[in-house]
């Protein structure tokens, strides 16, 4: 069976070192998030997660969810697992403490999603929903819904989902066909059917809080007449007890590729009553602080079954012995060498690697970035992070999940043939990683959403709030006797590339819409490689300060650095195919007949 131990070290060495998070902290007002306080979340929560619910993991592969006349019964041992994780207040991190939550930062937020994903990924959904209800209702809900919801959903004791997708109609919104019929007392009836909900029906909480996007009947056509809607699964008296259970049902689960564990349900709704959240017929604007949040948590999703699978593979690459090195014997007490000596496993071991830790430094960054956006006392600052921010989402949910994917399967090829078999574990993380690219929507629609919309937006302001930091780092370290040569050079060439990818596509794009299409998701790649390669010369900077220094783990600050070479000699390069690709256009691409597919 797999097993699965948080990098604390990595997640350490990121928050205090690179983004220097107490500092930040201290600005922004979280004056209980100190060094000594998020270091303790982190290994306990590791801890937790890797003696609690990564156990479960197989588990609720193997089982699988169960739907019996609308019930949904969760895997063994998952109901009394989400009890203690409740009782231990990890739901409540970074809710307000106004709401009963610990109010600590977003950014050890993404932390923690990150290690309980890892360790299962098909539980961690279940309070991953509950936390972006939470903050749709937090900054959309009136002060009467906030109180009234908000409480239970920040301990974990209700549960919360979000219901966009029904049977024709995925993507486009504006399609959807569920309507809510306004009642004499304020509440609408909510009439239709969701598809594709997870965690919509379940045994593990008492009440369920679902958000609904219908259409009051008489608005706009399209997606402008779409509003958003609290349906609770039992009604909540004025008291805050529970009352009659509500027109909403579960007509069957769905039976997946992967994610067993977390049921992915069909919400029938049948004159269930709810109440309007934020504006009539703004439903999207609302709905769009639950996607964000859950787009951030799904890329974090693909790191984190990139990381798990590594590690595994790491340990069976270090234990398999299977021919020998073609630089001579490095075992020859043993009748074969570690596979690990062979230079193909080292390049996926590598490669998965240089991912998994630029990617979380990125994470972790949107993470600062986020909290900056939500409290820092500077109109400005908060809204340069806010840009920034919704610029990242796209490449963070689609990269990340692209590649975590990629990673796995990487993972999954060390072990050769005993990688498909399910008893090591390893299709499992491949299984389950695979529905991170689709859902929150599909990484092509991540895609054109970054180039049709965050990089046309105020004439390139969101881009240029990635741009300026990259540009002025580059310029303050390119002569660093330290690191300019191997870390600051290669990502200067890189982000010259990305520079005329921008301009290629915005000239393009204006003449034909099909050339930024076209274009699109070669330019997500070569943005996030940059992105990464940004992230691995800020660690690279911090790790040779720390080698000077003389103190710490020395073997740790050494690895780093080899890991970022490695990125930017075996990596990084690929932004160079990206640009010839843009720079090809879209002719080649658009110019076949659909008859002749």
């Amino acid at each position: 069976m797999p097993s699965y131990t948080a990098p604390i070290k990595d997640f350490q060495f990121v928050l205090h070192d690179v983004l220097q998070m107490e500092k930040m902290s201290n600005q922004l007002g979280f004056t209980d998030a100190s060094r000594d306080v998020v270091d303790a979340v982190l290994e306990e929560g590791g801890k937790f997660m890797s003696e609690v619910t990564a156990p479960l993991n197989r588990v609720g592969d193997l089982e699988g969810c169960k739907w019996e006349n609308g019930v949904v019964t969760t895997p063994t041992g998952f109901k009394e697992a989400y009890e203690k994780y409740c009782e231990a207040g990890w739901g409540a991190l970074t809710a307000e403490e106004k709401y009963g939550g610990q109010g600590l930062p977003h950014v050890l937020g993404i932390a923690m999603a990150e290690i309980q994903s890892s360790a299962n990924m098909a539980f961690a959904m279940y309070p991953g929903l509950t936390h972006g209800a939470y903050e749709a209702l937090l900054r959309h809900g009136s002060e009467e819904q906030k109180d009234k919801y908000l409480p239970n959903m920040a301990s974990g004791k209700w549960t919360g989902t979000m219901n966009l997708t029904e049977p024709h109609c995925g993507t486009d919104l504006g399609l959807m066909r569920t309507k809510a019929e306004p009642q004499a007392d304020g509440s609408y009836l909510i009439t239709g059917t969701k598809i594709f909900i997870s965690a919509g029906e379940h045994d593990m909480a008492e009440n369920i809080i679902h958000l609904v996007l219908a259409k009051i009947p008489g608005g706009p056509e399209g997606i402008k007449g779409v509003s958003l809607f609290l349906v609770p699964k039992f009604m909540v008296n004025d008291d805050g007890s529970l009352g009659a259970r509500n027109g909403v049902s579960c007509g069957s689960i769905e039976h997946k590729m992967g994610i067993h564990g977390n049921s992915t349900c069909v919400l029938n709704y049948d004159n269930a009553k709810g109440w309007l959240v934020g504006q009539m017929h703004k439903g999207m604007q609302a709905m769009f602080v639950m996607m964000n949040a859950a787009r951030l948590g799904v890329g974090v999703q693909g790191l984190s079954q990139a990381e798990v699978a590594y590690q595994n593979a790491l340990t069976y690459a270090n234990d398999r012995l299977q021919g020998r090195s073609i630089t001579g014997t490095k075992a020859p007490e043993k009748p074969a060498d570690p596979i690990i000596v062979h230079p193909d496993i080292r390049r996926m071991l590598m490669t998965i690697k240089a991912f998994t830790e630029g990617s979380r430094a990125l994470a972790l960054w949107t993470g600062i970035e986020l909290d900056i956006a939500a409290k820092h006392p500077d109109e400005q600052r908060r809204q340069e992070a806010d840009d920034l921010v919704a610029f990242l989402t796209p490449m963070v949910k689609a990269y990340m999940t692209d590649y975590g994917y990629q990673c796995a399967t990487m993972a999954q090829q060390v072990y050769g043939g005993h990688g498909y078999i399910a008893e090591w574990g390893m299709e499992q993380f491949v299984r389950d990683a695979r529905i991170a690219m689709i859902y929150e929507g599909a990484n092509g629609i991540q895609a054109l959403d970054l180039v049709g919309r965050k990089l046309p937006t105020g004439i390139g302001r969101l881009a240029r709030r990635f741009f300026h930091p990259v540009s002025a780092f580059i310029e303050d370290k390119m002569m660093d006797p330290g690191i300019g040569k191997d870390y600051v050079m290669p990502l200067a060439k890189a982000f010259a590339r990305l520079q005329t990818a921008t301009a290629v596509v915005s000239e393009r794009g204006m003449k034909n819409p099909d050339e930024a299409g076209a274009a699109s998701w070669d330019y997500l790649n070569l943005f996030a490689l940059v992105a990464l390669g940004f992230m691995w010369a800020r660690m690279a900077e911090v790790a040779k300060q720390k080698l000077a220094e003389g103190g710490g783990d020395k073997d740790f600050y050494e690895t780093k650095l080899v890991t970022a070479r490695f990125f930017m000699d075996r990596m990084l390069p690929d932004t160079a195919a990206q640009l010839a690709k843009i720079q090809a256009g879209a002719e080649s691409t658009m110019m076949l007949k659909a008859a002749n597919f």
